[in-house]
């Protein structure tokens, strides 16, 4: 988070009680270092929470995290950020923020749990992000020989393959290269793109591509932590049979109470033996949540060769990315990665108050990559104006426009109107304002 709001010029205090950790962040980052209890209002007054912009509050407890935010609120801080993960506070938390004075509450596993939702609904799709309220989906997949698609120039594919909905290929990653493909970009199999449309489109789209034939009925999750949880409460109300491992026998009993509809299971879920006990191969999907990174990849990779048509691995560190891709490891969610996209966005929302602000973003391709939601104001240059006669910046597109709840894949002719959602993708980071993007 730190390494991110320096790199887009912002002033960054730390506090941690950690010394260690100060050290650390000191030889590798230009920021200040203060040694403290964040909950402690001198320590705040000393990193100048009384001019901050913005206080991000993300320890262990969420209620030293309330307590920092609301001291430093009372201080002068204008604007105040706080993980809150506890599943006791979820039905409370507007009232919490309200009382407390938090502007952003963030809960990494509950977001992390609604991306693998969104993952378990497109099987075959490595990536998935809303916007627009849900009206507009960007889908990330690796294409196959056997796909339609693989061989032809975009400019040729309506004219080759009668009747394939019209999405927006909006980024392809080839070779660990990223890139906006153009009309005579030719697809290859291998190539994971990113193609967005409505909701509608995008399920007809891959149905035309033959792609909807897995359904996801029989889920196995690894580990039963708050991430497990949050995505049981999701998925089983779908219809989703759940079958969880949890190692330890007091959480494994907590868990099967709390979730009547889930099969709990009290073992180690790195134990392959047990995994084929419990019916690995015949599950729809294989989900692994363990707090190591490695058991999660060991275990996916094992869940792979057994031939489970979906898996889904977490992994915080970012060095890790590049290898799980080159394993056949697609799908991969970061709780890290997700709670820093979100409040990057908040972040740069505030920080561009006079512009057309960021409403939201996602962190595309391990962060090479972005897709921004501006809504456009009235009097912007760009108002009116055909895209063609437009200069964009480069290695960014305008991907779709949202009018009145239609929505448009725009080509050269299409323009943009006041009040129109705008959805762009940008092969960069730290873009705030669509004025950046798209002037005249």
């Amino acid at each position: 988070m730190v390494e991110h709001l320096a790199q887009e010029g912002h002033d960054v205090v730390i506090v941690d009680s950690n010394d260690e950790v100060l050290e650390r962040t000191q030889d590798i980052l230009d920021v200040l270092c203060i040694r403290g209890n964040g909950a402690n209002a001198q320590t705040l007054i000393d990193a100048g929470a009384k001019k901050a912009d913005v206080i991000i509050a993300a320890t262990a407890s969420d209620e030293t995290n309330m307590l920092c935010c609301l001291i430093a609120k009372r201080l002068g801080a204008k604007y105040s950020i706080a993980r809150i993960r506890d599943p006791e506070y979820n039905e409370s938390l507007s009232m919490l923020r309200h009382e407390l004075d938090i502007d952003m509450a963030i809960n990494p596993e509950r977001a992390t749990a609604i991306e693998i939702s969104r993952l378990l609904r497109f099987p075959f799709a490595t990536n998935v992000e809303s916007f627009a309220r849900g009206r507009v989906e960007v889908v990330a997949f690796r294409v196959q020989e056997n796909d339609p698609i693989a061989g032809l120039p975009l400019r040729d594919l309506s004219r080759e393959l009668r009747g394939i909905p019209q999405v927006l290929y909006a980024l392809v990653e080839r070779d660990g290269n990223v890139f906006i493909p153009y009309g005579d970009y030719c697809i290859r199999p291998g190539d994971r793109v990113h193609v967005a449309a409505d909701a509608v489109t995008i399920t007809n789209y891959f149905r035309f591509l033959g792609k909807d034939s897995v359904k996801i009925k029989n889920v196995m999750l690894l580990g039963g932590g708050r991430i497990s949880y949050y995505l049981a409460k999701i998925i089983t109300p779908m219809g989703i049979r759940v079958a969880m491992i949890e190692i330890n026998p007091k959480k494994a009993e907590e868990l099967s109470e709390a979730l009547p509809d889930v099969n709990v299971i009290y073992g180690d879920g790195t134990d392959q033996e047990l995994l084929d006990q419990e019916g690995l191969k015949q599950m729809d999907a294989f989900v692994t949540l363990c707090d190591r990174d490695e058991e999660n990849l060991m275990t996916g990779l094992y869940a792979v060769r057994q031939g489970v048509p979906k898996v889904i691995v977490k992994n915080n560190r970012v060095a890790y990315a590049d290898l799980i891709s080159a394993l056949g490891l697609d799908s991969v969610v970061s709780p890290r990665s997700i709670t820093c996209a979100n409040i990057l966005r908040y972040v740069r929302a505030r920080a561009n108050s006079e512009g057309t602000k960021v409403e939201k973003l996602h962190r595309l391709v391990g962060g090479k990559a972005e897709a921004l939601e501006f809504v456009a104001r009235a009097n912007d240059p760009y108002i009116g104006v055909p895209l063609k006669d437009l200069h964009m910046r480069k290695d960014t597109l305008v991907a779709v426009i949202v009018r009145n709840r239609q929505v448009i894949v725009p080509f050269g002719n299409d323009h943009i109107e006041t009040g129109d959602t705008v959805i762009i993708i940008a092969c960069e980071s730290g873009i705030g304002d669509l004025n950046e993007v798209i002037r005249k």
